[in-house]
């Protein structure tokens, strides 16, 4: 499922203040970047399903992997895991409301804390 209009869509931060605000809310860069991308992924789990809440960004200046970059943020994903396939990202997939509003509170504090550090 994608989180239209956010307001996250096309921000540009820098990386390492990028990532202080994600890690303050529970989103988790481990190795999933390379030279150019970032993904953020934050777990959410029910009492039966675990899902999958990401944030990713690409470099529009400098390096991720020198930790000197300039990320543009894309649209926002929720997904579903299925163990052990893993996680299915598709708009075919049924997503409890509870979930979906809390990733949009926690897509809504993202942006409120980058727009504080933009500026």
């Amino acid at each position: 499922m994608k989180f239209e209009n956010t307001g996250l869509e096309n921000h540009t931060v820098d990386l390492t203040r990028l990532n202080e605000v994600m890690e303050e809310l529970g989103f988790v860069l481990a190795g999933q970047w390379d030279y150019e991308r970032v993904t953020y992924d934050r777990k959410i789990e029910t009492k039966n399903e675990t899902f999958y809440l990401r944030v990713q960004g690409f470099a529009v200046e400098g390096d991720v992997g020198g930790r000197h970059a300039v990320i543009k943020i894309l649209t926002p994903l929720l997904g579903k895991h299925y163990y052990p396939h893993g996680v299915e990202y598709g708009e075919g997939e049924n997503f409890p409301k509870a979930i979906v509003d809390q990733c949009s509170t926690l897509l809504s504090k993202v942006k409120e804390n980058i727009e504080k550090i933009a500026g």
